[in-house]
């Protein structure tokens, strides 16, 4: 009896070790690429309700346009505020759905770029709240002085 017990003890020990250093080993970082001349500025996952998120730009460059990349589920923007370093806020008025894994129209906000402090916006996921929820991505159009 004493030997069968050494056994299963060693079984359960094992495979706790397999599991653990699997589990430890898996990255859940993504890989993501960005076209040349963009930098994301942010992302946030959405709810399914009425959600308003801000994100806080943390990059001091000077961007000329945004555009929203969705990623997994439909997601619908109701209201966007953008709001500049210099204390200038820009509202454009809009109102559409961007598909799963689709990136919204491009934003103009100014032909000499800007300095993005952070944007607000009001969305939310659309479709069956058992499929999960969307995550939206946000990229800037860096100035480019030369072009």
């Amino acid at each position: 009896m004493k030997n069968v017990f050494n056994t299963k003890a060693f079984f359960i020990v094992s495979v706790c070790f397999l599991i653990f250093t699997t589990v430890s080993c898996y990255s859940n970082r993504r890989s993501l690429a960005i076209e040349d001349g963009w930098d994301l500025l942010g992302e946030q996952k959405v709810n399914f309700v009425r959600d308003k998120d801000e994100i806080d730009v943390r990059s001091r460059g000077v961007y000329t346009d945004i555009r929203f990349k969705v990623e997994d589920r439909e997601v619908r923007i109701n209201d966007l505020k953008i709001y500049f370093q210099n204390g200038d806020k820009l509202e454009p008025a809009i109102d559409f759905v961007i598909g799963a894994d689709q990136e919204s129209r491009i934003i103009e906000l100014s032909k000499d770029g800007r300095n993005i402090d952070r944007i607000e916006f009001k969305y939310r996921t659309t479709g069956n709240v058992l499929r999960g929820r969307a995550n939206v991505l946000v990229f800037g159009k860096r100035y480019n002085a030369g072009f």
